[in-house]
């Protein structure tokens, strides 16, 4: 006697496809650990609910085409790009369409070689360790240098379409930069262009934002700040955001290790006497108020 054929179900419960792929507490992580990023968080959970329904047709029987995964992330520095990707990585993991929630995240000089000869081998070894998870690669557009007739970017880019292609199944790369130079990357690089499947710019944050941002971080490492810190801070950040090389998050982290460090100073300066813990913990107004945003304000520079 044959044994049966076991057929499809006649419907799913994409709910308990939700459930069972246990993605849910990595796209809340989103919310809870990023200040605002809504564009950003909202197509990520478009991308989700994509491959929840790919996952759901698959138990029907209804196979297709893997979806193309390759993204691209645009925008500022510090606005969490590789947050985000790192996160991406850990959703596709859950889902099953990579292997390994791993992030492999390198620049130009990590693929492309001084000399002939050198620049597959380095691209190589960088797809191997990447692979079955996510490669990132960050200022991507770095790879192309038309005006160098002897740069080897171009090869490190051929070596990156063809796996692309041919082991999608098996990597996805995420190429990330500044939204106007990767314009220009993909106009001069169509067949990059046709692999990216998902763009996605990361919008910079507001002074409110970031003071959220500043106050997690803050938290994260047990300190705290005084009432007149706070006005402060937000005042610093203002300040901070209208001047060169302002880097959205990542120059907040770098103010509060500067307040940190004046906090540090001021302490030890006057060690001869007890501290509790609040002391140990509190960051005043005086100790961000010394940066030299604030100088250069008044001096007119």
């Amino acid at each position: 006697m044959n044994d049966a054929v076991e057929l499809p179900p006649e419907t799913v419960d994409l709910e308990e496809v939700y459930r069972s792929s246990n993605i849910g507490d990595v796209i809340k992580s989103l919310d809870d650990d990023l200040v605002g990023l809504v564009p950003v968080k909202t197509r990520i959970g478009e991308v989700a609910a994509l491959l929840l329904v790919e996952r759901a047709r698959r138990v029907m029987g209804l196979q297709a085409e893997p979806p193309s995964l390759h993204m691209c992330f645009t925008g500022n520095p510090g606005t969490g790009k590789t947050t985000v990707a790192q996160r991406m990585a850990e959703i596709l993991n859950r889902l099953g369409y990579i292997r390994r929630n791993h992030v492999v995240t390198v620049s130009r000089d990590d693929l492309v070689g001084q000399y002939i000869g050198h620049t597959a081998p380095k691209t190589k070894e960088v797809l191997k360790k990447a692979m079955g998870g996510v490669l990132f690669i960050d200022e991507a557009y770095y790879l192309y240098r038309p005006e160098n007739e002897r740069d080897y970017g171009q090869e490190a880019i051929e070596i990156l379409l063809q796996v692309m292609e041919d082991r999608r199944d098996d990597l996805v790369v995420i190429l990330a930069g500044y939204k106007d130079r990767m314009d220009i990357f993909f106009r001069s690089n169509p067949g990059m262009a046709s692999r990216i499947a998902h763009h996605i710019d990361f919008p910079d944050y507001s002074e409110q934002e970031l003071f959220a941002i500043a106050a997690i971080m803050l938290s994260q490492m047990h300190y705290l700040l005084s009432e007149d810190a706070k006005d402060v801070l937000l005042d610093y950040i203002g300040r901070r955001m209208r001047q060169p090389r302002f880097s959205n998050a990542r120059s907040i982290r770098n103010a509060l290790d500067r307040a940190r460090l004046r906090q540090a100073n001021r302490l030890f300066a006057t060690r001869g006497k007890p501290f509790d813990r609040v002391a140990l913990q509190t960051i005043t107004g005086d100790d961000i108020r010394a940066s030299r945003v604030f100088a250069e304000a008044h001096t007119g520079a």
